[in-house]
């Protein structure tokens, strides 16, 4: 690995830092007044994946980030939530109905979706997170109105691999494990960094510590879907049988399933490392288990994307997150303060800018 990295800072001791489908989205005026008072009577909508708006996760923050902008803008809001992946295009075009001047689609699952709307609708700026929307891959979105939202969670997720194999080493385990729900680039994204990451702790400090359940690319765990199940709950419970510390579960609502099977094993002191959100903050359940969480800053972003369309300044250049951009970054430790050491809070940090100053590349599926 080239040695080139860098991290959020942790504050403190670790400041690291919905209609049904097929249904009418559902509407609400300007912010301070009746729609009719909005800027330019602009309106910017969303549109969930199958996650729905309220998984704590990637979905609620590009949903926050767009209805915050509309109500800077004083502009109309308009969502509309899928249950399966057939909603999708319906759910599209009852945006396009509504009169919406942006849309916000949410997931790598909605781009063939949102691509084919775009195309239909040149006047619409759609604003697609966690795709490229290339499907040639040749290095051109499909439609020139479409503005894809990535993030190079590697970055981020290094930092949580490294801080975990310390955390884990610590504790005399030294293993640690990581599970997905499908084996896709933007979850394989947060597997890949969090291995080079244990990897790189092993490597500077002449450390064992094992990372279970992923080999690399689509060898490892996966649940085969992103709800919290049976399925989910199993794959999590045969990494922590294999005696780790500390998981890392990449799915959205799947981090439920890891811990549920923490509680099931009856074992003390597993931590679980969050995605996308601040677990610790968007479902308190989680407090006691959170070591850390890998963010994707969705909110920020979209936030800005609408926001420069509201203004007529949509720009549909790719936007990549990166810990310099602060569009990924690893969240406080929290509860898990006391239980990790200054010394390794303050490597965590210097790799952080490490990374920053390209004296460590991270590899990922963004930079290959």
């Amino acid at each position: 690995m080239k040695k080139n990295i860098r991290v959020a800072a942790l504050g403190g001791a670790v400041a690291l830092a919905l209609a049904a489908c097929g249904s009418a989205p559902e509407a609400e005026p300007a912010a301070g007044g009746d729609e009719s008072a909005a800027a330019s009577d602009f309106k910017a909508c969303v549109v969930s994946d199958a996650g729905g708006f309220d998984d704590k996760s990637f979905n609620q923050l590009s949903y926050e980030g767009t209805k915050e902008a509309a109500e800077e803008l004083g502009a109309g809001f308009a969502e509309v939530q899928s249950d399966s992946e057939a909603d999708f295009a319906t759910n599209l075009e009852s945006l396009v109905a509504e009169s919406c001047n942006a849309i916000v689609s949410v997931g790598f699952a909605l781009s063939a979706a949102t691509v084919e709307s775009a195309t239909a609708n040149s006047e619409i700026d759609y604003i697609l997170v966690d795709d490229a929307a290339d499907a040639e891959f040749d290095g051109t979105t499909d439609a020139e109105n479409i503005k894809p939202l990535l993030y190079d969670t590697a970055q981020a997720a290094f930092l949580a691999g490294y801080l975990s194999a310390g955390y884990s080493a610590t504790s005399g385990v030294n293993k640690v494990g990581t599970y997905g729900g499908e084996p896709y680039p933007t979850v394989t994204i947060f597997m890949d960094g969090f291995k080079q990451g244990v990897e790189y702790y092993n490597e500077v400090k002449g450390a064992a510590v094992q990372v279970v359940g992923y080999e690399g690319g689509d060898k490892g765990s996966f649940t085969g879907g992103f709800a919290a199940n049976d399925q989910a709950k199993q794959v999590a419970a045969g990494i922590i049988d294999q005696g780790v510390d500390v998981i890392l579960p990449v799915g959205g609502p799947i981090y439920q399933s890891a811990m549920d099977a923490i509680a099931d094993s009856g074992r003390e002191g597993i931590a679980l490392i969050g995605t996308d959100a601040d677990l610790f903050e968007s479902d308190p359940s989680t407090q006691d288990l959170v070591l850390t969480s890998i963010l994707k800053n969705m909110k920020l972003s979209t936030f800005d994307a609408v926001t420069a369309s509201g203004n007529g300044e949509f720009d549909p250049t790719t936007y990549v997150g990166t810990l310099e951009n602060d569009g990924v970054g690893i969240a406080p430790l929290h509860n898990f303060e006391s239980k990790v050491s200054p010394e390794l809070v303050a490597e965590v940090e210097a790799l952080q800018q490490q990374i920053i100053d390209g004296e460590i590349t991270v590899t990922s599926y963004l930079n290959q």
